[in-house]
């Protein structure tokens, strides 16, 4: 019987608590970043409190299916790595609590998630795109506030550039003025000088008042068809005024354009109107099509259709000698041959155009319905990521076992930005036409599903995917770093070594390490071909180490110092690193045949077989030490 137990309610709190606030949050950054990209458009405008509130609010509203993904993962990773951190999960794993069993109440609610990411895509996501994009589009058209700077050519007012050499900004009053108005057309310019000014707005907003004093006006009384000869000065009107007001049409005011001129806008649909626009525009593109390419043949190429003789006929006067162009040419006059030739190169020019324009008007709406193929499957892909965001965050949070807002805000957010990237690149290559549309719409989601089931598996393994010592110790053995031996003198020591016995093995070591240095010539390059090719074991120096190891592990039960201060001399030995690269005969053989990496290795064995020539000679120094000191004790043994 399927009930909700303490344990479900404890990992829900957890993880609901984290989620709301890392959903406001990255809510907030999203909405920043949308912020910052039109700024130009609200900075200026004098835009109403109340519009700037209707512009933040559709814009939470679009962006809120692309912040559900990114809080799913970052509350996931947080959950997980503060439960893995005050050893709660290790708690729950020890009581029998698998992690697939942990992440099920969080899974139900992250399904539930993406299916209200889905609907809410569907539903009011279209509606608030459409609004958002006319406001975009009213707050472009708005004219800016004016602010006019000193010093140089302001252009902010429709038909007019004003210069102002110093203003006051207390009083308002602007200094040196020249205006030049263009208002009556370019053929009645107006140019105006002053000493002072001053500017405002009048109160229907539709007309800038600007109040002059002590200046001349220059009007060009140029009409629209004079043509005057070379050096003929141009009539104009020159006026002088102590006092003079200009009225200017400018309309501040904010004018709401109409939505419906936004309805072919691919993001304001729902999936259903979007497949049913794709229809429509793909048959009138086919249709568009087929009377191009009839008219093509009618026109261009006026070829109707053959039938079989006429075919045979075409086919048997192909089949006799070509006349030559040349000779054809050559029978006419020169300016008919120029006639015909400026003729053909227009009709092809002609041709040309009218293919282009064509294939111009065929390549937008074939552009038009990929955009639409695209916002139908993101409605799709967006709201999965919830899902496969969880099943990245959950088992992440679980194996680096950190929790708070550092290491796995750090990480999800470079996640989400790897998957931005791909998710970009698909979407741009789908909406081109590169790849086809369920590739690229869907090839983010191809890469994160493998990996959260990677990680899933590995977690639920307790695997140490990500424990940074296992990846050090792989590139300690690699760049063949080793750690030095560290024996103390044990506390408790309940049996001697058997100094007899081992000075004998001793013995026989060192003799062992000599013979076998003298039999290898380790200080010699190793051949290129035997070493990749020809690959043995050696077994030799596999039980000199073996031998190495059992006589430290019973000489570390002494206590004589000196002994164990000497054990610490010895080596530590890698015996497969100065005779094979890789493991396994058929990697040795293709790492050999592409010679860079083959030189490569090549140099790293001939290292470590001089290090191990090296190492040998330590063992053989550290064996006449090590008899030298256990001698006493085996003569107090014998007394």
């Amino acid at each position: 019987m399927f009930g909700i137990k303490k344990l479900d309610i404890f990992i829900l709190k957890n993880f609901l608590l984290i989620f709301v606030g890392a959903f406001f949050i990255c809510l907030f950054v999203f909405m920043m970043q949308f912020t910052w990209r039109y700024v130009d458009e609200l900075i200026g405008k004098g835009l109403s409190l109340e519009i700037l509130v209707q512009f933040f609010w559709y814009m939470g509203i679009t962006l809120v299916p692309t912040s559900l993904p990114l809080a799913v993962l970052l509350a996931s990773l947080i959950a997980f790595g503060n439960m893995g951190e005050r050893l709660e999960l290790l708690a729950m794993k020890a009581a029998g609590v698998p992690l697939v069993r942990i992440m099920q109440p969080i899974l139900c609610v992250v399904v539930l998630l993406t299916a209200v990411s889905f609907v809410f895509q569907n539903t009011a996501s279209p509606k608030a795109q459409k609004s958002l994009r006319t406001l975009l589009i009213s707050m472009k058209q708005t004219s800016p506030a004016v602010e006019i700077p000193e010093g140089v050519f302001y252009g902010g007012v429709p038909n007019v550039n004003l210069f102002v050499e110093r203003k006051n900004a207390e009083t308002g009053m602007l200094y040196q003025l020249i205006i030049y108005k263009t208002d009556q057309g370019f053929d009645r310019a107006q140019i105006v000088l002053a000493d002072s000014g001053r500017m405002e707005v009048t109160a229907d907003k539709l007309h800038l008042k600007l109040d002059l004093w002590n200046g001349e006006q220059f009007e060009n009384l140029q009409s629209q068809g004079f043509s005057g000869l070379s050096g003929t000065s141009v009539p104009y009107d020159r006026e002088t005024f102590g006092y003079k007001q200009l009225l200017i049409d400018f309309d501040s005011n904010f004018n709401m354009m109409d939505e419906d001129m936004l309805r072919n806008l691919a993001t304001a649909k729902n999936m259903q109107e979007i497949e049913h626009d794709v229809d429509s525009m793909e048959q009138r593109l086919d249709s568009v099509g087929q009377g191009y390419y009839a008219e093509a043949r009618r026109t261009v190429y006026r070829m109707p259709p053959l039938a079989k003789a006429d075919s045979a006929k075409m086919l048997a006067a192909v089949a006799r000698p070509a006349l030559s162009f040349d000779s054809l040419t050559a029978a006419l006059s020169p300016d008919r041959r120029l006639s015909a030739l400026q003729m053909a190169a227009a009709g092809a020019r002609s041709m040309r155009s009218e293919l282009e324009w064509k294939g111009l008007v065929m390549r937008d709406g074939d552009n038009t319905i990929r955009r639409h193929e695209v916002e139908w499957h993101q409605k799709i892909t967006l709201s999965l990521s919830c899902l496969f965001f969880f099943f990245v965050g959950a088992p992440l949070g679980a194996i680096i076992r950190k929790g708070g807002l550092g290491m796995p805000t750090v990480i999800s957010v470079l996640i989400f930005i790897f998957y931005y990237i791909i998710n970009t690149s698909g979407m741009k290559m789908a909406r081109d036409g590169s790849w086809e549309m369920w590739y690229g719409m869907w090839i983010s989601s191809f890469v994160l599903v493998p990996f959260g089931v990677f990680l899933t598996y590995k977690s639920n393994k307790d695997s140490v995917v990500f424990n940074i010592e296992a990846y050090t110790l792989v590139v300690r053995r690699f760049l063949g770093l080793r750690s030095r031996r560290h024996i103390t003198r044990k506390d408790v020591i309940i049996d001697d070594p058997d100094y007899d016995r081992v000075a004998t093995e001793l013995t026989n070591l060192r003799n062992d390490c000599e013979t076998y240095n003298a039999k290898t010539r380790l200080r010699l390059a190793p051949g290129y071909f035997r070493l990749f090719f020809r690959y043995a074991p050696d077994h030799d120096i596999e039980e000199l180490n073996e031998r190495l190891e059992a006589l430290v592990e019973e000489l570390s039960n002494s206590r004589n110092l000196r002994v164990l201060q000497e054990l610490n001399n010895l080596p530590v030995i890698y015996v497969h690193a100065h005779t094979t690269p890789l493991p396994g005969r058929r990697l040795n053989m293709a790492a050999g045949i592409v010679f860079p990496l083959g030189l490569l290795l090549w140099f790293r064995i001939w290292r470590f077989r001089l290090r191990l020539y090296g190492d040998l000679r330590q063992i053989v120094k550290s064996c006449d030490a090590l008899l030298t000191f256990i001698q006493p004790l085996q003569n107090k043994n014998q007394a």
